[in-house]
């Protein structure tokens, strides 16, 4: 068998190894381990659905070739998806920092000078003509 063919669970799934669910589909195992790869198709949904869809397979060949296109079309899929990621993220914009320090800037400015004001008219000595009324 090819080393596609023998990484169907590519997770390593440790409850059965990838050589004896494909020995099962081709009908190569013993009685005693037949029935052990059934009991644990039992216990797990994806592990029978999984063979259940292997068994439909009439040319084991084809298993390979659907191997690639499922791979090839994730791929895509991913390529895709990581794309429009990198569309909604904020671009590093180097004027748009530039921008919002000067603004913060101005309006710091603009509180010193309207505070400086408020100050000097307190303080502003009195006019003749307030003297004069005196």
């Amino acid at each position: 068998m090819s080393d596609e063919l023998l990484n169907i669970l590519l997770n390593n799934n440790e409850e059965i190894d990838n050589q004896k669910l494909m020995d099962y589909v081709n009908g190569k195992l013993s009685e005693d381990e037949k029935h052990e790869l059934e009991k644990k198709m039992i216990d797990s949904e994806m592990l029978n659905d999984g063979v259940e869809g292997l068994q439909k397979f009439k040319n084991k060949k084809d298993v390979s070739h659907f191997v690639e296109q499922l791979n090839l079309n994730l791929k895509r899929q991913l390529q895709k998806k990581k794309t429009k990621k990198e569309k909604r993220k904020i671009k590093d914009l180097p004027w748009l920092y530039f921008a919002i320090v000067l603004i913060l800037i101005i309006i710091l400015i603009g509180f010193l000078v309207v505070k400086n004001n408020l100050k000097n008219e307190k303080i502003s000595p009195p006019t003749l003509n307030s003297r004069v009324l005196k």
